[in-house]
């Protein structure tokens, strides 16, 4: 019986199996190191790999003194792993060979793939329906192999392997789809002293993706931490389960992710989807789930290897700076405030312990060695750098060391007394070669540093972030309300564009406040009936399914006090509309209740393809577009996550009272957020966006309510 791609057969290698193979087949191998196949088997012999290493070549007997095989076939047995070093046109007959003979994995370095076209991504496609008919998997294609130090595996071609220094082991995975960046980060962190544990290129991730070697990693003693590089996800919710194990197991998840905008955003029809661009929801998802996002791979790993190095858990986030400069102590201080850190202000104690030292400018933070008050045949060194790292505020030390005199000597003094602290400090050195001596010193005691202070700030960035971010609990398991009905209250709901009224319905039955509003008026003059009806002042409004945004084109009418007023609006309106909006199908006019409050906020919702619902709140009605002072969190929220988004805006003392204006009703809003969150959650494949704009709220206990809605479902296939 035949297996179909869409039942794939038991995979034969497990993950550990293909990161340590006992066997590896080098197809395509080669003694010249002008060729892939030959760089392979060089580095595979160079360092040392200790398992069975078998080349594969019809025309050769042996190659670097391995029996030479003339197809995957022939060997004796099926090794663990093959590596592909054969021209793309060929390389369908080789993976059938392979799959055919039994290989568990295949990694496939050959471009020209699914990245280069619709026919590669069809011989893309071919090769994973022969691999998964028959168990085996892959890795890449279009990618630079595995390197994996503590098997003494260099199974890339990359030239930076060309090397007789020993693989650098280290505790930190690295994950990339970047091969070339992959191999470039590995012998930047082997320069400053950094080893890995695992370092994967997965290419275009035809089969085996990030999720299978980040699960892998989470689950490996080994791995202290875990680095990235991501294009794109294959399946958003399998990483956000991921990494949320991740943070369980206390490993720090670091990731560079590339394309943070998303050009399609700016035809929505709604502000949420407008402001909710792809980036921003993945920091939204890493946000909850403890990953950091950097924005460079180099500042990536160096603030993985502190994390690795600190794991210990820190709350004051405070920084220390600790200089022989009065310059770089000062604009060491600028930076760090201007990266939204914080220096640490010390206590009593500690400024005292200063004084006696150094003179009162300089006996506080940032220190400034050069303020000396003891004579220069005292080192005040050690006991200055101590006093400070040992304040409760300081949770990082920063030392930027300019040129001074004995600068080993002081280095060193500097570097042991960081160690002792037992806090992470970044040594930034600012002079150039002259100071060779002093890198030297600080390898030798296998003290971190950086060549410039930016780079340090990068990093300690990183680590702060990382530390705040565990400070914050995950959303974990997210409670219904017992109030909030399920999936069957929205069934019913059309796809396409809603009406507001449609989509106030929608509101109320999630028990969600909304406005009151009489039934839709076909022309001014029942418009006028109505109003009176539903009791004077009113707002008037256009319905039209084919105009997102009302106010644009003159479709709202506010505090209108009498029928009169009603009437002249309405035909004033049809004559805006008509200019501004032609083709736009009017099925009348929505009368409704003033909504009275002390702010606007937007609630809004909508489905990210790759991860599912999301949430976001933030300041602006008509406005929100130009203030973008927006939260955004994967939907269904609770209660207390809704509370921090809200905090999190820059207008948030505006909720608390401001200027003398009185206190928000922020309770009210965050209960509409966790309901429109459930909304959100249950209108599932349906949803595509969802905006509740604006939300009125009113002072603390007096509720806050829907003034406006609109929406766009789609069928849900």
């Amino acid at each position: 019986m035949t297996t179909s791609p869409q039942s794939p057969a038991a995979p034969r290698l497990s993950i550990a199996g293909i990161l340590e193979p006992r066997s590896i087949a080098v197809i395509g191998a080669s003694e010249s190191r002008a060729k892939f196949g030959g760089r392979i088997m060089h580095h595979l012999v160079q360092h040392g790999y200790a398992g069975t290493l078998v080349p594969i070549n019809r025309a050769r007997a042996d190659i670097l003194g391995r029996a030479c095989y003339a197809s995957i076939g022939d060997t004796p047995q099926p090794p663990d792993v093959a590596i592909l070093a054969v021209p793309g046109d060929t390389l369908v007959e080789h993976i059938e060979a392979a799959a055919v003979a039994g290989v568990g994995c295949c990694v496939v370095i050959s471009t020209g793939f699914a990245e280069a076209g619709e026919e590669g991504a069809a011989r893309q496609a071919e090769m994973v329906d022969i691999a998964r008919r028959h168990g085996m998997r892959l890795v890449g294609p279009n990618c630079m192999g595995l390197i994996v130090p503590h098997h003494h595996m260099a199974l890339c071609s990359s030239i930076v392997l060309d090397t007789d220094a020993p693989l650098p082991t280290g505790s930190i995975g690295m994950i990339s789809q970047s091969g070339a960046l992959m191999v470039s980060v590995f012998d930047r962190a082997s320069t400053d002293g950094i080893g890995f544990r695992h370092c994967v290129s997965l290419g275009n991730q035809a089969d085996l993706e990030i999720c299978d070697f980040l699960e892998f990693m989470v689950e490996d003693p080994g791995t202290r931490a875990i680095c990235m590089y991501v294009e794109g996800f294959k399946d958003g919710p399998r990483f956000r389960a991921a990494a949320l194990a991740c943070r369980a197991a206390g490993k720090p998840l670091l990731m560079v992710k590339t394309g943070r905008t998303d050009a399609g955003m700016k035809s929505a029809r709604s502000h949420t989807a407008s402001l909710a661009g792809a980036f921003d929801v993945l920091e939204a998802v890493c946000r909850d789930a403890g990953v950091v996002l950097a924005g460079d791979p180099d500042a990536m790993v160096r603030a993985a290897d502190m994390l690795v190095r600190h794991p210990q858990r820190r709350s004051a986030g405070g920084v220390g700076v600790f200089s022989g400069s009065g310059g770089g102590a000062g604009i060491a201080s600028d930076r760090v405030t201007e990266a939204g850190l914080h220096m640490a202000e010390l206590a009593d104690a500690t400024r005292a312990g200063l004084g006696e030292l150094l003179l009162p400018p300089q006996a506080d933070n940032p220190i400034d060695l050069g303020g000396r008050k003891l004579p220069e045949s005292v080192d005040i060194t050690v006991p200055a750098a101590q006093l400070l790292l040992a304040d409760p505020a300081v949770d990082y030390g920063v030392f930027v060391l300019t040129s001074m005199p004995f600068m080993v000597e002081q280095t060193q003094r500097m570097a042991a007394a960081a160690r002792e602290s037992g806090k992470p400090c970044f040594f930034a050195l600012t002079p150039g070669r002259a100071i060779d001596d002093v890198r030297a010193a600080l390898r030798a005691i296998d003290q971190p540093y950086f060549d410039g202070f930016e780079d340090a700030l990068r990093a300690l960035a990183l680590v702060a972030q990382h530390d705040r971010l565990r400070m914050t609990p995950p959303a974990g398991r997210i409670p219904r309300p017992d109030d909030v009905p399920g999936p069957a209250a929205c069934a019913g709901l059309p796809a396409g564009a809603l009406t507001e009224s449609e989509v106030k319905a929608a509101l109320r039955a999630y028990g969600v406040a909304a406005t009151r509003e009489a039934a839709a008026a076909p022309t001014a003059a029942a418009a006028a009936e109505a109003a009176a009806g539903l009791g004077f002042p009113v707002a008037l409004k256009i319905v039209s399914r084919d105009i997102a945004h009302k106010s644009d084109v003159g479709g709202v009418a506010l505090g209108l006090a009498d029928a009169a007023a009603v009437r002249a609006a309405a035909g004033l309106m049809l004559e805006r509309v008509a200019h501004l909006a032609p083709q736009a199908r009017i099925e009348g006019f929505s009368i409704q209740e003033m909504a009275r409050g002390e702010a606007e906020i937007i609630v809004g919702a909508r489905r990210d393809p790759s991860f599912g619902p999301v949430l976001l709140a933030g300041f602006g009605g008509v406005f929100v577009e130009v203030l973008e002072d927006v939260a955004i969190a994967p939907a269904p929220v609770t209660a207390d996550t809704a509370r921090r988004m809200l905090a999190g805006l820059r207008l948030a003392p505006l909720l608390h009272g401001a200027r003398g204006r009185p206190a928000l009703d922020v309770d009210a809003v965050c209960d509409a957020m966790v309901r429109i969150g459930w909304l959100a959650h249950d209108l599932g494949e349906r949803l595509v966006e969802l905006e509740v704009n604006p939300f009125i709220v009113g002072p603390a206990g007096a509720g806050a309510t829907a003034a406006d809605g609109r929406a766009t479902l789609g069928d849900g296939q």
